[in-house]
């Protein structure tokens, strides 16, 4: 059972579940809805250039969604500007769904590398709004204090490339990113299967964030489920604390008592 007395905190606001999942990639509405529910998380992001605010017809995403069950998290995914990530945050609060937000600002298409110096334009801009900005960035420990000292409310360094799969590739920043910011860290993009998640919570990270991990998956519902363990496991490996790596062997079984 998950310790709910171990709760994250963001912004001030609880949330049991330390697992994020994104609403992409699925094959149906349905699809997407069994795995949310699998995996336990109670934020979802949803990409706000891929709805239409404007005509909330028959079949929009939103409407399949329990905003009384699960937490938006409107993200910026798609801008390549500070301008266009400040008006596409500006829009989903105007339409309802929510000012806490995940912050992107792409730097290319090829790698999807968070463009920096546009990062911190739209998060100081968003700040001071109100916004309760959680800004997607690279794994450098300088960055994530930046993004600190400006007012997010969590730090989300990725853990390797969007849609990569290819895991923690860092974990050494990861770890001094940890030991350096205050605010929550939240590994994002990079998680391709469960051992990815474990290892981010067993480094002390807050919360992992996921979607192509899970929708990408030849089982989504099942991948989600194994996601939900994981992160869960992973935390509570932390907290147990592992032993010390020795180069030798030690003893499992005490030697000292024993009867010849």
């Amino acid at each position: 059972m998950a310790n709910t007395a171990d709760k994250l905190v963001i912004a001030g606001r609880e949330f049991t579940s330390r697992l994020m999942v994104g609403t992409g990639k699925y094959a149906s509405n349905e699809q997407m809805m069994a795995a949310l529910e699998a995996s336990g998380a109670e934020i979802i992001t949803v990409a706000v250039r891929r709805i239409n605010l404007a005509d909330r017809g028959k079949g929009c995403l939103l409407d399949f969604i329990d905003t009384k069950k699960f937490t938006l998290l409107p993200n910026t995914a798609g801008c390549y500007t500070a301008e266009d990530a400040i008006r596409t945050c500006r829009l989903a609060r105007e339409a309802g769904m929510s000012d806490m937000v995940k912050l992107e600002v792409l730097g290319d298409e090829k790698t999807l590398f968070p463009d920096n110096e546009e990062l911190l334009k739209a998060a100081r801009v968003l700040v001071k709004e109100g916004f309760t900005v959680l800004p997607y960035t690279n794994d450098d420990p300088i960055m994530a204090k930046k993004l600190e000292d400006l007012g997010c409310a969590a730090v989300m360094p990725l853990g390797a490339p969007i849609g990569s799969g290819l895991g923690i590739r860092n974990p050494y920043n990861i770890r001094i990113i940890l030991e350096t910011i205050k605010v929550p860290v939240i590994v994002d993009a990079g998680v391709g299967i469960a051992s990815d998640a474990a290892i981010a919570m067993e480094l002390g990270c807050d919360g992992v964030l996921m979607n192509t991990g899970i929708a990408g998956a030849r089982d989504p519902i099942a991948m989600a489920e194994a996601m939900n363990l994981a992160v869960r496991a992973g935390r509570l490996a932390y907290r147990a604390g592992r032993i010390p790596k020795k180069l030798y062997a030690t003893a499992s079984s005490p030697i000292e008592g024993m009867v010849e």
